[in-house]
């Protein structure tokens, strides 16, 4: 690809080339089952007449991979049986004639001459009776009871006529005959449409099985193709949009450098993209913990540094400044809510389905995308389940595996610092004149903020709606909130005293101190005290 990329005018000759060649596949396919049609078999020997111009255009080339497409296999022969035989506009019916070209068979060619001019080989045939007979009046007719005849007048005389002329039948003022010239002739005339279409479709089906005869030859060349096709395509992109060369390698680093977004780029025509750097490794930086505002650019970041890795190891180019890439065995993402109502799963439920197969096929070399785990669900049991995920894809004993999480849950920023390979990152906002301005830039650290209320703001939120919230908002804040649980090491029990700790903070949560006496108080306060000493 990167001769392809560097070559200015080989690459758009090879792609004017390759833009008339069609989906060969595709044709012989048809082919083998039976079922293409003259115009199948008409564009099939279109495309392969541009084969050897690619060949050509190849012959030349340094890199291997474009010197083995040079020497694919031109079909010369399944080229030239199709020219010889089909027609260049042939119809779409294979019963309806008109698939041969003229030339390509003699019976076909007599039989259309035949029926094309029979008015006119009737006149040959009538003068030539004249001639013989000497019968100036002798005319050749035709009706629907008794076909063609020669009608001879009774004013001719007696006047001998040939041996061969068979009376047919005997009329006041002439008589009629026929011959065995005739006879044959009215059969032709007659017949001629329906032999010669028949005749074609019987050779056009000899062509078809005989090039599907050759459907490996075929496929294979096919196969050439669609590699030059790949290559040129992927170095034409490249080109406009200042792709760069991946270095690969066997590590487990990714490092990007002002990665961008190749569908998002291409589909922003008043803004520019704002690129993003990514580092991941199987060390320190094995966990990117992303935070920040809804519609910043968390899912465009994941899923850029997902398609550059992929477009890396696939041999393209890629969209960012530079690259070095750590060869990946397989590229897991969960972003999106969807739900599977015709089997009773909600999205949650769809949602953990997914997570466990990732984690049960991913591997240390594999890339993990994970957008918004666990939010399908309440709060704390949607906080607990992200939290244990990304400390199992974290754990080098378990999984160890690179992974980007972006997630809302704010007090898993505090895993940082506490669990080993975790880093954060957050995509940067800020307000202006009470409006939310989003940066699209990543930078290390936690968000503080998620911004939902603007956000709920800019898609057009009644005001009312908004004021309300933001009032809701105050309170929930001036309520405390709820401290993360502390990093704590893996193991696979959990103990008593964490059993009681759970208790107790279940019984303080449902606790209303408003409506309790000094005696309930003291009696509640006896049985929390029981409770921790157990």
């Amino acid at each position: 690809m990167g001769e392809l990329y560097d070559s200015p005018i080989l690459r758009p000759e090879l792609i004017l080339t390759l833009r008339d060649i069609g989906d060969i596949q595709r044709l012989i396919g048809r082919c083998t089952y039976g079922t293409a049609n003259g115009r199948d078999l008409a564009a099939l020997g279109h495309y392969l007449a541009k084969l050897p111009r690619l060949a050509e255009l190849l012959a030349g080339a340094k890199s291997p991979m474009l010197r083995d497409i040079a020497a694919l296999d031109a079909l010369a022969d399944i080229q030239e049986d199709i020219a010889r035989t089909v027609a260049d506009d042939p119809p779409f019916s294979l019963r309806e004639g008109g698939i041969l070209r003229p030339g390509a068979d003699e019976e076909v060619d007599r039989l259309r001459n035949v029926r094309d001019n029979g008015a006119a080989m009737v006149a040959q045939l009538e003068a030539r009776e004249r001639e013989r007979t000497g019968i100036k009046k002798l005319k050749v007719g035709y009706n629907r009871v008794f076909g063609y005849y020669i009608d001879v007048p009774r004013s001719a005389g007696d006047v001998p006529l040939p041996e061969t002329y068979i009376r047919k039948q005997t009329l006041v003022s002439s008589e009629r005959y026929f011959t065995t010239e005739l006879k044959e002739l009215e059969n032709e005339l007659l017949n001629a449409k329906e032999l010669a279409d028949s005749r074609e479709y019987e050779l056009f089906c000899a062509l078809r099985e005989r090039v599907a005869a050759q459907v490996a030859r075929v496929q294979a060349t096919s196969e050439r193709v669609a590699e030059a096709d790949a290559l040129c395509s992927l170095a034409e992109v490249a080109s406009r949009n200042h792709y760069v060369m991946p270095e690969v390698d066997t590590g487990r680093v990714i490092q990007i450098r002002e990665g961008r977004h190749p569908v998002v780029e291409a589909s922003q025509k008043d803004a520019l993209f704002v690129p993003n750097d990514t580092f991941l490794n199987d060390r320190d930086d094995r966990v990117a913990i992303i935070t920040g505002p809804n519609m910043a650019g968390k899912s465009t970041y994941m899923r850029q540094t997902a398609l550059i890795v992929l477009m890396a190891q696939m041999g393209s180019f890629v969209p960012a400044k530079s690259a070095l890439i750590g060869v990946t065995d397989r590229v897991f993402t969960r972003i999106g809510a969807s739900d599977d109502l015709a089997s009773g799963q909600s999205t949650f439920m769809v949602e953990m389905s997914e997570m466990a197969s990732i984690l049960r096929h991913a591997t240390a070399s594999s890339l993990l995308i994970l957008d918004e785990i666990g939010r399908g669900t309440s709060t704390y049991d949607g906080m607990a389940i992200a939290r244990a995920m990304l400390e199992y894809c974290a754990d080098k004993r378990r999984l160890g595996a690179r992974t980007m999480f972006a997630t809302h849950y704010h007090e898993l920023s505090a895993l940082e610092g506490t669990l080993d390979g975790v880093k954060n990152y957050n995509i940067t906002a800020k307000k202006q004149g009470g409006s939310l301005i989003f940066l699209r830039k990543i930078v290390p650290g936690s968000a503080d903020d998620s911004y939902g209320i603007e956000v709920a703001k800019l898609a057009g939120v009644p005001d009312q709606v908004i004021k309300k919230a933001k009032q809701y908002l105050a309170e929930l804040e001036a309520s405390g909130p709820s401290a993360p649980p502390a990093a704590v090491p893996s193991q696979e029990q959990v103990s008593l005293a964490d059993m009681a700790g759970s208790e107790l903070t279940r019984r303080l949560r449902a606790l209303d101190t408003d409506t309790l006496t000094p005696l309930e108080a003291l009696n509640l306060l006896y049985k929390l005290k029981k409770i921790a000493e157990a």
